[in-house]
């Protein structure tokens, strides 16, 4: 706008750009005047409009919002005596139904009730409220549900969607359930089968998950009380799937110690053993550890101890000779049946369990003997070997056997048969060798021993009886024993038993026979 200047400024304005605007500027009263009339009429014409827009406009919001306002605190109000948007009550619709809506329509089921049970089998049974007495009690509990309502907040009904569980005013003859609950179907024993857990199950090459299978068996605590919850709730029906009144498996497919456990047993089905009874061999794999590895009722990996045990038994039953009659070629080429004795293979069973679940544990690869707690020579027929002892028990005479030839050979003398002390028969192991020992008998009550034998070579095979010089005895062989035998032990001439002491070592077989 142009700002209101003296007569004797517009002049000099009009001096200066006369030659520019040709505009006739004599009157000057009348221009100063115009000037002067624009600015103020323009001022009073724009201000009057401005106000009365905005005035408009905030009366007419904050109209609304009052309506708005007064609307929600109705409708909350009104849910002091009504239910929400989208609410159910014990799984029936009563959105925005009065409390005496709601009460008037649980009086009206009384008469007509039936709780339908659900079963996981696809089958029903019904409870109906004639065959318990039920009745309605009208009460406040409907009233209390309604004030227990957020109302303020009644807005997030319209997506929230209410659900409330409550017990409705009713009553019912207690015993008259409990005689109908026992009749069921579902309740008897021979409708009602056990779930089973997930477990691991060797198929084909390795252990894998075979899901859990939900049975009908009743957790009759749970039904009973799930029954009286949905009739005292009016409700309609009962999925005893749903609410858990079957006792389901304690482990799923995707239970961590199943999963857990599938994994071990595979890593067990990684050991390989081969047992070494040359020139035969055993092998466990696979194929056998499967067989053996078993999870328990907490999915705890471990063996069929049973069967484990069985092998190894089996094991020992096939190569063991501990014990086990011998047919034995004697040193002048007799077949004799030698019985008895110590010597001899024998697998420690029990320790022999505990190395091969170990090995099976690691998942190791190994070729091994089996735990002995006795050995023999070899796995042959003849398992002593080529190197032995023979006592012809007999013709009193005795061998040694060295690398299948004869390296010594005398005659002896053995236990006295007419005294109780023959030589007993058998296959044995030299114990040990011992120079300069003394020979005692049973210890007497008075301390003495029933007898003291000094002897320069002493080497026992069968607890107390042994091979040892005898410088005594006045001859050797024949039928000296019958009345000059010794106590068990193997007489021989002390040149004899010297060379023997130098010849035999320890753990070597010796054969008693007749």
């Amino acid at each position: 706008m142009f700002r209101k200047k003296k007569k004797n400024e517009y002049e000099e304005v009009v001096e200066e750009g006369r030659d520019e605007f040709d505009v006739d500027y004599n009157d000057d009263e009348d221009f100063e005047t115009d000037f002067v009339s624009l600015d103020e009429d323009e001022d009073e014409d724009e201000k009057p409009k401005r106000g009365g827009i905005g005035k408009k406009v905030g009366i007419t919001f904050g109209v609304i919002l009052a309506v708005l306002v007064v609307a929600y605190v109705g409708m909350a109000f009104y849910f002091d005596s009504h239910f929400m948007f989208n609410t159910t009550i014990n799984g029936n619709n009563f959105a925005l139904k009065s409390v005496e809506q709601v009460e008037k329509y649980m009086e009206q089921q009384v008469a007509d009730y039936t709780l339908t049970l659900q079963e996981s089998d696809g089958g029903s049974e019904q409870i109906t409220g004639s065959e318990i007495s039920l009745e309605y009690v009208p009460g406040d509990e409907v009233t209390e549900l309604a004030k227990k309502q957020n109302k303020f907040l009644w807005i997030t009904s319209l997506w929230e969607k209410p659900v409330i569980e409550a017990k409705i005013g009713v009553k019912y003859d207690e015993n008259a359930l409990a005689r109908r609950i026992e009749s069921l179907n579902c309740l008897k024993e021979e409708n009602q089968v056990a779930s089973v857990d997930a477990h691991p199950e060797f198929q084909n090459t390795e252990f894998v998950i075979v899901p859990e299978v939900i049975g009908t068996q009743i957790d009759t605590e749970t039904f009973n009380k799930d029954i009286r919850e949905s009739i005292e709730g009016f409700r309609d029906t009962l999925n005893l799937t749903d609410t858990n009144c079957y006792i389901k498996p304690r482990f799923l497919s995707d239970s961590q110690e199943v999963v857990a456990a599938k994994d071990a047993m595979n890593s067990y089905l990684g050991a390989n053993i081969t047992y070494d009874f040359n020139p035969n061999t055993e092998v466990v794999d696979a194929s056998v550890i499967s067989q053996w590895v078993i999870v328990d009722a907490d999915m705890n990996v471990t063996f069929n101890q049973e069967a484990v045990k069985e092998y190894i038994a089996a094991l020992a039953t096939k190569y063991n000779t501990k014990g086990k009659p011998r047919q034995f070629t004697t040193a002048t080429g007799n077949t004799v049946t030698v019985e008895g004795g110590g010597y001899g293979w024998k697998i420690d069973q029990d320790a022999e369990y505990n190395a091969l679940i170990a090995n099976i544990q690691n998942a190791e690869t190994v070729t091994r003997e089996p735990e002995y707690s006795s050995r023999a020579v070899n796995h042959t027929a003849m398992d002593m070997g080529n190197t032995y002892a023979e006592v012809d028990l007999t013709t009193q005479h005795m061998w040694f056997i060295k690398d299948g030839q004869i390296a010594l050979e005398t005659d002896i003398v053995t236990g006295n048969p007419n005294k109780g002390n023959a030589t007993p028969q058998g296959t044995y192991s030299l114990t040990y060798k011992s120079r300069n020992k003394t020979l005692r008998g049973t210890k007497k009550p008075d301390g003495t021993y029933e007898y003291e034998t000094p002897v320069a070579y002493w080497m026992p095979f069968n607890r107390g009886i042994g091979f040892h010089d005898a410088t005594w005895q006045s001859s050797f062989g024949g039928s000296r024993y019958l009345s000059h035998g010794s106590h068990g032990c193997v007489n021989m001439p002390k040149d004899k038993a010297a060379a023997l002491y130098d010849l035999i070592p320890d753990g070597c077989p010796v054969v008693c026979h007749y």
